[in-house]
């Protein structure tokens, strides 16, 4: 939910009460002057170096249209045309899901990459079964926390985890079945285990788009390493692998395929979708492209030059994944050391020895969840990493907001030391009005 930061008066008409408090956290990333006219090369390259990640061409930055629609930012264009209205807010994501992530050298990719995965199954994205919610969410916990110990982990050790959509008691109860026989995996070790299983699944990595068959029914169009996907309820109904397509192309708020005959056919046909407008019809023809040279060609086909060019001169940029599996062999430094931040999981604030923080105890009937969100706002020549730490405090006793905006600015500069707390901004919810805002103030730590 979107809210704007000021107080309204809120009537506590039931006893559950739901906490939301984001706290802002800024790493400053200096830009001269003359990069406002800077291409959105230059400004994942500043992510990747400040995230230490040298296999970068599998990842790039998402920002959000005036319709609300992902785009994925253009590294050969200018940051200031791509982004015309509002502030420069961007995401940065897995782009590319590798089929078989076994060919990434090293362990911070895998981990990044497993951070994605992890969003996206929450998100419902990524579509799991029961075995496999559990089978992903013990290799999770192993690489959190390392091996099962009796003395420290509780019957009840993995219910501070979020792993599914809509996670049971049964579902806890087999991850922490799983984990307990993970004595001596290392987290580099979990991780490479749950990729292997993720890599399986119908839907990993599948860009969906919402269009309309010729019939005027609802289909999503997926995109993916191997092809173009036709879902229908939920359901794959077509496929059709890239080198099965001749022709991509759009007009207007349609989007058309040409298809090579098939061993008893005689000429080309071509499919036709109806997308919600011309920039979503657009967007989906980029993305084909994208997929299509990235998985499929040896090395990107140049722009056409000239001034009496038919079509869009679009072609995608950067590297191709056989290009990139060449320079990341060439990787020649010590394995980087990372900490594996904690990733959407119900916590409470520990001490160094493993202990709960003696400085603020919560009550007992409260629930926390932390998320992170990391994103880039770019302003006036300058750009800023931006770690917004969402943190759902819910319970059945009326909540401290005091002592619950002492809990989320203390782990917030726990977690990220480097980084300076200059916001906090407190929402509040009760169970009996999910639309409408309840409350909400804006609280400026002390320095």
């Amino acid at each position: 939910k979107k809210y704007k930061e000021e107080k309204v008066e809120w009537d506590m008409q039931e006893s559950k009460v739901t906490l939301f408090l984001y706290v802002f956290c800024f790493f400053p990333l200096c830009m001269c002057a003359w990069q406002k006219f800077a291409k959105g090369q230059t400004l994942l390259d500043m992510v990747c170096g400040h995230l230490n990640l040298l296999e970068r061409d599998y990842f790039g930055l998402t920002f959000q249209d005036t319709d609300n629609a992902k785009n994925w930012l253009d590294p050969s264009k200018e940051i200031k045309k791509q982004i015309r209205v509002g502030s420069w807010i961007l995401g940065f994501s897995v782009k590319f899901y590798p089929p078989d992530p076994s060919v990434l050298i090293e362990d911070i990719t895998r981990y990044y990459l497993c951070l994605q995965l992890r969003d996206d199954i929450l998100s419902g994205r990524l579509p799991c079964s029961f075995v496999t919610h559990a089978l992903l969410g013990s290799y999770t916990v192993q690489a959190e926390l390392g091996d099962y110990e009796p003395e420290e982990h509780g019957p009840d050790y993995v219910s501070d985890f979020h792993f599914a959509p809509n996670q049971t008691r049964e579902l806890e109860e087999r991850v922490m079945e799983l984990h307990r026989n993970y004595r001596g995996m290392t987290p580099a070790e979990a991780e490479v285990n749950f990729l292997e299983n993720a890599k399986k699944l119908s839907m990993y990595g599948v860009d969906l788009h919402h269009a309309k068959d010729s019939e005027g029914i609802d289909i999503m169009l997926g995109v993916s390493a191997n092809g173009l996907l036709i879902y229908r309820d939920r359901l794959r109904i077509n496929r059709f692998a890239w080198p099965k397509i001749l022709k991509i192309s759009y007009k207007r708020s349609n989007f058309y395929i040409k298809i090579r005959p098939g061993e008893y056919e005689q000429f080309e046909s071509t499919i036709g979708f109806k997308l919600p407008n011309h920039r979503a019809s657009k967007r989906l023809w980029k993305v084909c492209i994208e997929h299509h040279t990235f998985f499929r060609l040896v090395s990107p086909e140049p722009p056409p030059k000239g001034f009496l060019v038919i079509g869009s001169k679009f072609r995608y940029s950067g590297r191709t994944q056989a290009q990139t599996r060449q320079a990341s062999a060439l990787i020649d430094r010590p394995a980087p050391q990372f900490d594996r931040s904690v990733s959407k999981r119900y916590m409470l604030p520990r001490s160094i020895d493993g202990g709960k923080s003696p400085d603020y105890i919560p009550p007992s009937t409260w629930r926390l969840m932390f998320t992170d969100l990391c994103c880039m706002t770019v302003k006036g020549g300058y750009s800023e990493t931006r770690i917004e730490k969402r943190i759902i405090i819910t319970g059945d006793d009326d909540v401290d907001q005091e002592q619950a905006l002492a809990i989320a600015i203390q782990e917030a500069k726990q977690q990220h030391p480097d980084m300076q707390v200059t916001k906090a901004v407190v929402v509040r919810e009760t169970e009996s009005s999910t639309e409408d805002r309840q409350g909400a103030s804006e609280v400026r730590p002390p320095s």
